[in-house]
């Protein structure tokens, strides 16, 4: 089970809301989720993706890059935390399925001792423990919560995120590891221990399973039938909204007395910030970390991220240099836990760089914005083969499409056409619209929008493939 959640915004400009880090190609082309996935498919047979819904697209896309089939959705339309979330999923498992519960966003270089101790937690697992993983500490970080542990397997006690001369008394008593937020259990063995401890939230995620999939999903949870369920549910907004807010650890691991350890020196990352991403990624004889548009004198130490454009530093140590193409970061190293503080501000602001990229990925491909001025926008915008834009409209705006690569199929009002390479078509404002690919080479064109407001929320849906509202 594969948690997708987060925004990730210890990591913007390179993280948004619709972009988190999980799904950025990091690490030798490839998402954290990716090396998720490539990682625990060796052990599991079926991947189970939690996700939101604005984002379970990015999740299908990667999969279908590194050719993984089988796999299954819960997509949330609004997040609850983790506690509602593995409920929810563990619900359309069987009883005595083991499940592995893991973040997406986490790096993990030691994967033949991650084998090892994934087999020391299914034994563990067998016996209707909660298993938990506690990574080894290497220092005395501030970052994460810890778990106390005593007579190997057994938790004395979980601690929140301490101050720097408690977590250096963690790491040298040597029963202290960090909480990786990782689990191992039986899915039955979860929910009843959700039930005794948070039954709000365990009758509220069986509420909104059971209006999702209706009496099926009561049947199955009470194993009087068995039944098929799709391979994605989809939980209904104010279903979701219903369920209390609560993590797995104050849920059910911090109350339960059936909660194991696993003691876990797999060389892991939260890759939760830039100076932890500095320390996993490849590096120059000056101690930059290497990237072609980079061209330094006498710099040294730097994290230096940005594709668009050259990045050129003289005499500069120690910095974090992120260029995206609509927002450049420069913080000193050891500063970057602060960026949170800047995406609050960028929030207020009402701009969008907190949301989404100058690129966009889309359930049918992608937008890039060329230009944004008071009163027009240019994109390119690439439309996946077989797939098509919600049948729409927009009341502020009208646009101008030029075909340049495949072939479009164009809705306008009750017209509907072929526009080739090199030819157009242009769509008044109000009017009912859709673009379509039904080739087999994707569709790109220039979009022109000319009005008085260009913002992403002037679409009213008519009709979406992807049933977004």
């Amino acid at each position: 089970m594969i948690l997708c959640g987060g925004s990730g915004t210890r990591l913007w400009p390179i993280s948004r809301t619709l972009m988190p880090k999980q799904f950025v190609k990091l690490f030798d082309s490839q998402s954290l989720f990716q090396l998720t996935v490539k990682r625990n498919a060796q052990l599991c047979t079926t991947q189970f993706i939690v996700s939101n819904a604005e984002q379970y697209f990015l999740a299908t896309d990667q999969l279908q890059e590194l050719n993984k089939t089988n796999n299954k959705y819960l997509l949330e339309p609004v997040g609850r935390n983790t506690a509602p979330a593995i409920a929810l999923a563990c619900m359309a498992l069987d009883k005595e399925e083991l499940v592995l519960v893991t973040p997406s966003d986490h790096l993990i270089k030691d994967e033949a001792e991650y084998g090892k101790v994934l087999n020391k937690a299914q034994a563990l697992a067998q016996q209707d423990n909660l298993v938990t993983f506690g990574i080894t500490a290497t220092s005395p970080e501030t970052g994460f919560g810890y778990i106390e542990s005593e007579n190997r397997y057994d938790v004395k006690a979980f601690h929140e995120k301490p101050d720097l001369d408690r977590a250096t008394k963690y790491l040298e008593d040597g029963n202290y590891y960090w909480n990786s937020g990782m689990f191992m259990f039986k899915a039955g063995v979860f929910l009843e221990e959700l039930q005794k401890y948070s039954p709000a939230i365990y009758e509220a995620s069986l509420e909104a399973f059971n209006s999702a999939l209706g009496a099926d999903a009561l049947a199955l949870l009470k194993g009087e039938t068995k039944v098929s369920l799709p391979n994605m549910i989809r939980i209904k907004h104010n279903d979701m909204l219903n369920i209390p807010e609560d993590s797995i650890d104050y849920a059910v691991m911090e109350k339960s007395d059936k909660v194991k350890v696993v003691a876990s020196d797999i060389g892991w990352s939260d890759v939760g910030s830039f100076d932890a991403l500095y320390e996993e990624l490849p590096k120059d004889k000056e101690g930059n970390t290497q990237n072609q548009n980079h061209t330094s004198i006498d710099s040294k130490n730097n994290l230096i991220y940005g594709s668009e454009r050259k990045i050129a530093t003289v005499d500069v140590e120690d910095l974090i240099i992120v260029d995206t193409g609509d927002a450049l970061l420069v913080s000193k190293k050891g500063s970057s836990q602060k960026i949170k503080k800047i995406v609050e501000k960028i929030k207020k602001e009402g701009n969008g760089l907190h949301n989404v990229h100058l690129t966009a990925h889309r359930p049918w491909g992608t937008y890039t914005v060329l230009e944004d001025t008071p009163g027009y926008k240019i994109k390119r915008i690439e439309v996946k083969p077989g797939c098509r834009l919600s049948l729409q409209k927009h009341f502020h705006r009208n646009e101008h499409w030029i075909v340049v690569s495949g072939t479009a199929t164009v809705t306008v009002g009750e017209e509907t056409r072929l526009i080739r390479p090199n030819e157009s078509t242009y769509i008044k404002m109000g009017e009912i619209h859709r673009l379509a690919n039904e080739g087999k080479i994707p569709v790109i064109l220039i979009e022109a929008q000319v009005g008085e407001y260009t913002g992403e929320d002037d679409i009213v849906r008519v009709e979406d493939d992807f049933t977004r509202n």
